[in-house]
């Protein structure tokens, strides 16, 4: 009885194994590169997968037909009819983009994978193919396609130097975070502005930008928006490129990428290029600069995750300066500089676990290390002396060194719950950053025929600021989130943050004596969301958002007895997302940004820079972006804003600013793109930028020679660019039409009451730009 059991049980095994079958396939997206956790299911069973980092995924199935249904966060579902007849199925599946918004998804609202139906703010992405057809050779060419964002910079002089604007005026204020990954580029409180000098603008494949304050997940500094560059991940097979770039104002670019995944658990990335310009319209505006991203993602298993990001970049630039007023409309374009300059050392090794517990619960621990330094001979430090109104040949400056170390911890846990489709994200985080800093006072020889600025000699022992400073800032959060009725979602997070300034200063002559500052905020925000079921949606938010002083700003004033205060600016937004049909697309808020403490730049008797507060202030605007597709190989899109900047309590030397409008703040920005795509691997785009009329002093400062006060102003600019792409096999090529109309404008205009006339400086000449990338 026995031996006939075993045999009846091995020939149902045996019968059973002839008609199992298997049935494997790969998940990619439109540019065949492999999606990770796409859901498989088959039809009327029980039976479903996901796909792995590779896109892999797998059955064991009888012999028949079966309905995959193949679904994904930001693609259209898929229905797919296979039949199952031979031994081993291999089935290749490509996704579609679904470009509606509200199946967008984000990740820097909470540095966790979220739709932008989810998400109670405003939101710009620039995405793959955004990059792939801008071809930018200046982050300022993308960013600036998100609307209510003006980046700033000039290819003609500037060398990556910027000015940024997002609800707020123009200026080189820390009031906007550069984050990699999630994580910030710089820490807190050490001149954030300079982080996208550290950026190696080859290695990210997407940016979103986060606007208004998000201080309640990343802390200070998130006041006027949140850019977070994404890096690229390894591809399935060994990809290589090389590339190389040049224009007729003198820049070179070479690029080299390597990508892989070598194994089933592991892949790498290396992104790398190198800049130099030379002999560009503008004297005294030569640069160089190195920048190598090395990336390694390792599979420990289907539920643990390691990652490590390498960035080295090595930066040198001349420091032009900017014009006087009649230098700039006469055409003069000699640099008064000759010797100022900037030098940038910086290395950041960042690693990532993962852990997915099951599909309630994962964990995210965070290292970061950071190691900079930054010796600069700034132009914007150097004086003129003058006697009756004659120069005198000689003048003032500095030069400094900012060197710091900074470690990193942050760990951040998500908990899913099966009531009312809610999630609860926690975190904490730790940043310990040693800095030191020097600045010396230096005597500057001056060509009193030219104006120019020839040579410098340090003072001995004649220092400006001399200090060690330890910085610790240490932060917990949480976001709940809720949907009580259908459609309808809340989001509420709060964050506490504590800074510890240990300022010992290293020159018991100078300045204050060493001291010890404590900072602390609770960073709160409210938000909810309405979609409707025909892809629109609204929402409304307040948030909170806080910036300490900058610890060289803190010190550097109380020098001279004035003291800095935290800035607080809270943040009411209402705004939408709507989609009419598959021909036009639109997005658009309306918000109200007041602040306390505000930080502003003045000028002191003397022409010395210094920084204060500056009471209360109110931005508040509309920001808009519409996309149409009059046909399939067309697209005509518009970014732009409309705001108003307003001192609401100031004074400044005794005289009441209050109720006036800030200078550097213009009412109107947009940039409008159109592109057309006759066949898939060739595009043409024409660019209008648009900068509107801003003044550049404050409200009647200027007191001509009648004594009637007025304020200086800089008419604004409109330029047009061009652009095209083309791609033949393994090789690219593109050029860029900088300025079509060689048009003279400034990247940023500002009013010098010394010289009671602005200063300038200048923006892109009329320029060529050509690139071609060969694919290996």
């Amino acid at each position: 009885m026995k031996l006939i059991i075993w045999i009846s049980l091995w020939v149902y095994i045996g019968v059973q194994t002839s008609f199992a079958q298997n049935l494997k396939g790969t998940v990619t997206n439109e540019n065949g590169e492999p999606l990770n956790n796409v859901n498989i299911s088959i039809l009327n069973t029980n039976n479903g997968t996901t796909t792995n980092e590779q896109g892999y995924f797998e059955f064991d199935l009888l012999k028949g037909n079966y309905d995959l249904y193949i679904s994904f966060i930001g693609y259209k579902p898929q229905t797919l009819t296979t039949k199952v007849k031979s031994t081993i199925i291999d089935i290749d599946i490509q996704l579609e983009p679904d470009f509606s918004i509200l199946n967008e998804v984000v990740v820097s609202a909470s540095r966790e994978e979220q739709l932008r139906s989810e998400i109670p703010a405003a939101i710009g992405i620039i995405n793959k193919q955004t990059i792939k057809e801008t071809k930018a050779f200046g982050i300022d060419q993308l960013v600036n396609q998100v609307s209510g964002v003006f980046m700033s910079t000039s290819r003609a002089a500037s060398n990556e130097q910027h000015f940024m604007a997002v609800r707020s005026p123009i200026s080189t204020r820390a009031l906007f975070l550069y984050l990699e990954d999630g994580l910030q580029i710089r820490p807190t409180s050490v001149f954030n502005h300079n982080a996208l000098l550290e950026m190696n603008d080859i290695s990210y494949k997407r940016i979103e930008v986060l606007k208004g304050p998000a201080s309640s997940i990343y802390g200070s500094e998130a006041i006027g928006g949140s850019f977070n560059f994404i890096t690229k991940s390894a591809t399935p097979e060994l990809t290589a490129t090389l590339g190389y770039q040049v224009n007729d104002i003198g820049l070179s670019r070479y690029e080299i990428e390597i990508s892989n995944k070598t194994s089933e658990k592991f892949g790498l990335y290396l992104g790398s290029h190198f800049v130099n310009r030379t002999d560009g319209p503008i004297e005294h505006s030569d640069y160089e600069k190195f920048a190598v991203t090395f990336k390694t993602v390792y599979d420990i298993s289907d539920r643990l995750n390691w990652t490590n990001v390498f960035d080295l970049i090595d930066y040198r630039s001349d420091m032009t300066g900017s014009l006087t007023e009649d230098d700039y409309f006469n055409g003069n374009f000699e640099s008064d500089q000759t010797f100022t300059e900037r030098d940038v050392l910086s290395f950041r090794m960042r690693s990532t676990l993962t852990a997915k517990w099951n599909d309630h619960q994962k964990t995210t621990i965070n290292t970061l290390f950071r190691n900079n330094k930054i010796d600069q001979n700034p132009s914007y430090r150097i004086r003129q002396f003058r006697e009756m109104g004659q120069l005198t040949g000689l003048g003032l400056g500095e030069i400094n060194s900012n060197q710091f170390n900074s470690y990193m911890a942050l760990v951040q846990h998500r908990l899913r719950f099966n009531f009312k489709n809610s999630s609860l994200i926690v975190g904490g985080t730790i940043d310990y950053s040693p800095q030191d800093y020097v600045a010396e006072n230096i005597d500057v020889i001056v060509d009193t025929k030219t104006g120019r600025n020839i040579d410098f000699s340090i003072r001995d022992n004649d220092f400006i600021l001399n200090y060690k400073a330890d910085i610790l800032n240490y932060a917990g959060f949480f976001q709940y989130e809720i949907e009580p009725l259908e459609h309808f979602r809340i989001t509420a997070a709060l964050r506490y943050d504590a800074f510890k300034y240990d300022y010992q200063n290293r020159s018991e002559h100078l300045g204050v004596p060493s001291s010890k500052d404590t900072y602390n905020n609770w960073a709160p925000k409210l938000g909810v969301n309405y979609n409707f079921e025909n892809d629109n949606g609204l929402y409304a938010n307040y948030s909170r958002g806080f910036k300490p002083p900058q610890v060289s700003t803190l010190y550097r004033n109380r020098n001279g007895l004035i003291d800095i205060k935290p800035s607080i600016y809270d943040n009411y937004e209402i705004g939408g997302y709507f989609r009419f049909s598959d021909k036009w697309k639109l997005d658009a808020a309306v918000y109200l940004l007041e602040g306390k403490n505000t930080l502003i730049t003045l000028r002191d008797e003397q022409d010395n820079f210094f920084n204060t507060n500056a009471g209360k202030t109110r931005s508040y605007g509309i920001e808009y972006g519409i996309t149409y597709f009059p046909f399939k190989k067309m697209s005509i899109s518009h970014n732009g804003s409309y705001a108003i900047h307003r001192y609401v309590q100031f004074f400044d030397a005794g005289v009441e600013y209050s109720n006036t409008d800030r200078e550097s703040a213009p009412n109107l920005l947009g940039t409008s793109l159109i592109t057309y795509r006759p066949f898939k691997d060739f595009s043409i785009a024409t660019e209008y930028e648009l900068v509107g009329k801003y003044n550049t002093s404050f409200e009647n400062q200027v007191i001509n020679d009648t004594e009637i006060r007025k304020t200086a102003t800089y008419d604004g600019h409109n330029i047009f660019n061009i652009r095209a792409i083309y791609r033949y096999g393994k090789i690219e090529v593109w050029a860029h039409l900088l300025n079509v109309f060689d048009k003279l404008y400034a990247t940023e205009a500002s009013y010098n009451q010394f010289r009671q006339g602005n200063n300038y400086i200048i923006g892109n000449p009329r320029a060529f730009h050509l690139g071609v990338r060969l694919h290996l």
